[in-house]
C-alpha cells in the first residue's frame, strides 16, 4: 500500500500545477508572436507572467524578480534566434548596424547582470513598473514619423547608447527590442527594418546575460525546484516549447499586416500590468 503513496502525491501535484502549465504555454505562444510581430521581445510579457506565477507558487521572496528576469532572458535566447533567422530570410536585418553596436550591448548586459545581482528584488520591480508604463505609452501613442536623427550614433556615443540599451534590457528581463526598436525608429530606420534588427539585439544581450545568471548564488529556500542559479528550467522549457513555433509566425505577420491596432491593444495591457506591479510594491 505504501508503494502507491509517492505516485499518488506526484499525481496530485501534477493536477495542481496543470492550470499553471497551461497558462505558461499560452503565455509562451503570445510572447513568441509579439517578439516577431512588434519587435518588443517576449520578456515584456514574460517577466510579469513569471512574477505572478512564482508568487502564486510561494516563491515571492526577496529574489523573485531576479528569477523572473533571468528565466525570461534564457527564453529570449531561443525566441530571438528564431525571430532573427525569420527576418534574415527576408533580408530585413541590418547586420552592419548590429555588428557595430554589439560590443556595447554585450558590455551593457554584463553590467546589467552585476546590478541585478546586487540590488533588491523590489528595486527591479519598481524599475520594470516605471519603464513598463513608459514603453506602453510609446507603443500606444508614439508616432513612427517622429525623428531625432538621420542614423544611429557612431563612436563613443554609439557605444554608450548600445551599452545603456543592453544594461536596461537585462534589468528588465527583455530582449532589447522594446528599447532598440523605438531608438532606431527615432534615428530614421523604417519600422520593419527596426523590428528585424531589434530581434538581433536580443540574441547579442540574452546569451551572455542568461549564462551569467546561471552562476548567481541564491539561497535554496527561495528557489523553485529545478532552478540553476536564477534560471528556472521548467518555466524556460515550457515557454520555449511555444515560442520556438510562434516567433516565426509573428515575423511573417509583421511583413504582411499593419501592426498598429495590435500595438495599441498591447500598450494598454502593458501599462495596466506595469501599474499593477507598482501598486503591489507600494501598497
Amino acid at each position: 500500500m505504501s508503494d502507491w503513496v509517492l505516485p499518488e502525491k506526484m499525481m496530485s501535484e501534477l493536477v495542481s500545477y496543470a492550470p499553471i502549465i497551461v497558462m505558461m504555454l499560452a503565455i509562451g505562444a503570445f510572447a513568441g508572436v509579439l517578439a516577431g510581430l512588434l519587435g518588443v521581445g517576449g520578456g515584456i510579457v514574460l517577466v510579469p507572467a513569471f512574477f505572478y506565477t512564482f508568487t502564486a507558487l510561494g516563491y515571492g521572496g526577496p529574489y523573485v524578480m531576479q528569477l523572473c528576469v533571468a528565466t525570461s532572458l534564457a527564453t529570449i535566447v531561443v525566441t530571438s534566434l528564431r525571430s532573427a533567422a525569420s527576418h534574415h530570410k527576408r533580408g530585413a536585418v541590418d547586420w552592419a548596424l548590429l555588428k557595430r553596436l554589439s560590443p556595447g550591448i554585450v558590455v551593457g548586459s554584463f553590467v546589467g547582470v552585476a546590478v541585478a545581482s546586487a540590488v533588491e528584488s523590489a528595486a527591479l520591480q519598481a524599475l520594470f513598473g516605471v519603464l513598463g508604463v513608459v514603453i506602453g505609452l510609446y507603443l500606444g501613442f508614439g508616432n513612427p514619423d517622429w525623428k531625432l536623427a538621420d542614423d544611429m550614433p557612431h563612436g563613443a556615443k554609439g557605444a554608450g547608447l548600445s551599452g545603456l540599451i543592453g544594461m536596461l534590457s537585462v534589468l528588465l528581463g527583455i530582449g532589447g527590442g522594446s528599447l532598440a526598436v523605438p531608438t532606431m525608429s527615432l534615428a530614421g530606420y523604417p519600422i520593419h527594418r527596426a523590428v528585424a534588427t531589434g530581434s538581433g539585439f536580443g540574441v547579442v544581450l540574452a546569451v551572455p546575460s542568461a549564462i551569467s545568471f546561471m552562476f548567481l548564488e541564491i539561497p535554496p529556500e527561495y528557489l523553485p525546484p529545478m532552478t540553476i542559479g536564477a534560471v528556472n528550467i521548467p518555466a524556460f522549457l515550457i515557454v520555449i516549447a511555444m515560442t520556438i513555433f510562434t516567433a516565426p509566425l509573428g515575423a511573417r505577420l509583421a511583413h504582411s499586416m499593419d501592426p498598429k491596432p495590435l500595438r495599441r491593444v498591447f500598450a494598454v495591457f502593458l501599462v495596466l500590468v506595469a501599474l499593477n506591479m507598482l501598486r503591489e510594491l507600494l501598497f
